[in-house]
């Protein structure tokens, strides 16, 4: 994990207590647990929509033939 040890994990651990305090990680953890789940929610909002376009596609090669023929018979 990024060449991180167990040492090194307990330390940044350890720092994050000194400089945040015991009260303030819950509302840290809270507010990141929030944004994590707001980026799902957005991530299946977009694939959702990406599925939709795709069961509505646009025309169809053989659609686009016909409308040319068409317009070259009215010229």
């Amino acid at each position: 994990m990024f060449g991180l040890g167990t040492p090194e994990i307990i330390i940044i651990v350890i720092v994050i207590l000194l400089l945040f305090g015991g009260k303030k990680i819950p509302e840290l953890m809270r507010g990141l647990g929030q944004g994590v789940r707001e980026f799902n929610a957005a991530k299946a909002n977009v694939k959702a929509e990406i599925e939709d376009g795709m069961k509505n596609k646009p025309a169809s090669k053989d659609d686009s033939a016909a409308t040319n023929t068409t317009t070259e018979e009215k010229k």
